[in-house]
C-alpha cells in the first residue's frame, strides 16, 4: 500500500505542461530562422507539424519527467488540409491552460517576391499563377492567425542577424517580464508599420523642421525634444497617453499578452515621433514595462 501512495506524487511531477510556442507567418517571412533561434536557445523544435498533433506533442512533451520544458512548433501553409485543424488545437490546448504564445512572421509583398525570385524557388500556394497571387492567397488564409498573434513581427528589412537579435531579446532571458514594449518612431510618408498595435500620431504639433537651426537634428537631439515638448499640449498628451497605456497594459496582462508595439509617427520620422518615443519608453521603463526603442525611419531622407 505504502508503494501505491509514493507513487502519485511522481506522476503528477512528471506531467509538468510544457511552455508552448507557436511560430507562423508569411512564407519567406524567416520562420526557420526564428525556428532555429529558439532551438538554439535550448526549445525542443518541430517544423511543418500538422496542426492536429500539436496538443499530442504537448502531452507527449509533459511525460518527459521535464526533459521537454519548452516546445515550438512552426506551423505554416505546408500543411495544406492540416492547416484548417489549427484552429481546434488552440482550443484544445486553452482548454486545458496550456501556456502557449503565437509568433507570426509578417513581410511586405515587395520584399516576398524580392526573396522568391532570389532562390528561384514558387510559392507554395501560386499554383500556375505568380509569386503574387501566392502571397495573397496566404495572407487571406492567416489573416485569423495574425490578428490572434502574441508577438508579431515585421521582417521587410531585417537582415537574419535582426531577426535573430529580436528573438533573443523575447526569448532569451531566464524570466520572462510581465510585459514587453517596442516603442517605434516612424514617418507617415514612408507607410505606417505593419507589426504596430497601437498607432500614435504626433503631427498636431509644429513640426521642427520649419525651424532652420533644428532642421539638421533629430529628436534625439536635446534642444529639439524641448522644442516639441514645450509646444502647447506636449506634455499634457504625454501625460494623459502614459495613463492611457497603463489601463491598456493591466488589459493586455489580463488577456495574456506580453508583447506590445507602440508606433509614434510624424511626417519624415525624424524629429517629433523621435522625441516622444524617447519620453513615452523612458516612463514606461519607469512603471516596471520592459521597453525597446526602435527609430524605423530616422535618417532616411
Amino acid at each position: 500500500m505504502s508503494t501505491g501512495n509514493t507513487a502519485e506524487p511522481d506522476a503528477a511531477a512528471d506531467v509538468a505542461i510544457p511552455e508552448l510556442v507557436i511560430i507562423s507567418g508569411m512564407s519567406g517571412a524567416g520562420r526557420s530562422t526564428a525556428a532555429k533561434c529558439l532551438e538554439d536557445l535550448g526549445w525542443f523544435v518541430v517544423d511543418n507539424l500538422p496542426p492536429a498533433l500539436i496538443p499530442t506533442m504537448v502531452e507527449l512533451g509533459a511525460r518527459s519527467q521535464g526533459n521537454v520544458a519548452r516546445i515550438a512548433v512552426v506551423v505554416d501553409v505546408r500543411g495544406r488540409r492540416f492547416f484548417d485543424n489549427l484552429r481546434e488545437s488552440l482550443a484544445d490546448l486553452d482548454a486545458k491552460q496550456v501556456t502557449r504564445r503565437i509568433v507570426f512572421l509578417e513581410s511586405s509583398d515587395d520584399a516576398l517576391v524580392r526573396r522568391f525570385e532570389s532562390v528561384r524557388r514558387p510559392h507554395p500556394l501560386q499554383g500556375d499563377g505568380r509569386i503574387v497571387d501566392g502571397i495573397a492567397a496566404e495572407r487571406d488564409l492567416l489573416r485569423e492567425l495574425r490578428g490572434d498573434a502574441d508577438l508579431v513581427i515585421d521582417t521587410s528589412s531585417l537582415n537574419v542577424h535582426e531577426l535573430r537579435a529580436k528573438m533573443d531579446a523575447q526569448f532569451a532571458g531566464e524570466e520572462e517580464p510581465e510585459l514587453r514594449a517596442t516603442v517605434m518612431s516612424f514617418g507617415f510618408k514612408y507607410g505606417l508599420p505593419v507589426d504596430a498595435d497601437l498607432v500614435v500620431d504626433m503631427r498636431f504639433l509644429p513640426n521642427p523642421h520649419w525651424v532652420p537651426e533644428l532642421r539638421p537634428f533629430t529628436g534625439l537631439n536635446e534642444e529639439v525634444s524641448n522644442y516639441v515638448y514645450n509646444q502647447p499640449g506636449a506634455k499634457e498628451f504625454l501625460d494623459r497617453y502614459t495613463e492611457l497605456l497603463q489601463l491598456i497594459a493591466a488589459g493586455y496582462r489580463r488577456e495574456g499578452k506580453r508583447y506590445v508595439t507602440i508606433a509614434v509617427g510624424c511626417t519624415g520620422g525624424k524629429h517629433r515621433s523621435v522625441a516622444t518615443s524617447e519620453r513615452l519608453a523612458a516612463r514606461l521603463s519607469a512603471a516596471g514595462v520592459e521597453t525597446v526603442v526602435v527609430h524605423r525611419d530616422m535618417g532616411r531622407e
